[in-house]
């Protein structure tokens, strides 16, 4: 092998998810305010004589070492962009972001696998094409590279940056078992005809995106939601034990991030953040608990590992 590039990505919560109807093309209209946060997964692209998939760190048996993994995938756009023939490549994923946790790691992947896929051949790719190269991998590929906060509409992919003053310090309950997002949102809609519900199209936060604004954590934890909660918490009905969990050790909000598992906690500072995380770990409710804060940036090139 040789050369090689390394990316660094972020993992993201929804600080809001509103969840609009079922399209005809299988998609919800999405409204939700995206927050990258302090959680990262490094992927690294080295040439080699043929394509090969390595995964280290947290849960690394559970993500696919073949073609479907979304690196790969964000390799072959590149690769497919720049008329690169040869596309056999090393890819090294080392994980913290939880797999199957509601907090867009595979997406983080792609993200990553692209920046570094063309760092490593040299292509040169403006803003908007390798944004539009990464709405094509998922919904959530486009956030990983922008980073911070931003409103996120359409299907998730179509981003607006967020003003927002200071850090929001997190605890993250990473669940034992994962959740599949299409599996969630399906229950969802199951939840909802079951209710005979008339789903409206979801509306824009502006009260949550002020708050942000002003960096005022206080005015931010009480607006935090997700329309995804209970369809996740239908299908791990443990998670309301996680949730009432974070409230009593001294958060001052929780939500389930993204289609879920995991749990994020809001906490009034660092400090706070660290006592309620040692207060969860005590409790055994989940596989992991970690601090973070964000925003943070998005991905970006790091010293290539190795």
């Amino acid at each position: 092998m040789m050369g090689g590039a390394t990316a660094r990505v972020p993992a993201k919560i929804n600080l809001h998810l509103g969840v609009g109807p079922l399209r005809e093309d299988g998609y919800h209209e999405l409204s939700t305010v995206f927050c990258a946060v302090s959680l990262y997964d490094d992927v690294t692209v080295r040439a080699a004589e043929e394509l090969a998939i390595a995964v280290t760190g947290d849960s690394a048996g559970e993500v696919p070492a073949d073609p479907t993994n979304l690196a790969a995938r964000g390799v072959a756009a590149i690769a497919e962009y720049a008329n690169q023939a040869d596309v056999n490549v090393a890819i090294e994923i080392d994980k913290q972001i939880p797999v199957a946790g509601g907090m867009a790691g595979g997406s983080a992947d792609a993200a990553g696998a692209m920046l570094a896929a063309a760092r490593l051949w040299r292509v040169d790719l403006g803003r908007e094409e390798i944004m539009d190269i990464a709405a094509t991998l998922g919904s959530d590929v486009p956030f990983a590279l922008l980073g911070g906060a931003a409103l996120g509409t359409n299907r998730g992919e179509k981003l607006l940056p967020v003003l927002h003053r200071g850090d929001l310090h997190w605890v993250l309950v990473v669940a034992k078992t994962g959740l599949s997002t299409p599996a969630v949102y399906h229950e969802l809609d199951r939840l909802r005809a079951g209710r005979g519900e008339t789903v409206p199209p979801p509306e824009r936060p502006d009260e949550l995106m002020v708050a942000l604004a002003s960096g005022d954590v206080h005015a931010v934890a009480p607006l935090l939601h997700n329309d995804l909660q209970p369809a996740a918490l239908s299908l791990q009905p443990l998670l309301r034990r996680t949730l009432r969990a974070g409230k009593e050790a001294g958060a001052l909000a929780g939500i389930v991030s993204g289609s879920g598992p995991t749990c994020a906690f809001l906490c009034a500072d660092a400090d706070a953040a660290i006592a309620v995380a040692a207060e969860l770990s005590g409790l055994g409710v989940a596989k992991a608990v970690r601090t973070a804060h964000g925003p943070v940036p998005g991905a970006r090139l790091v010293p290539a590992h190795g």
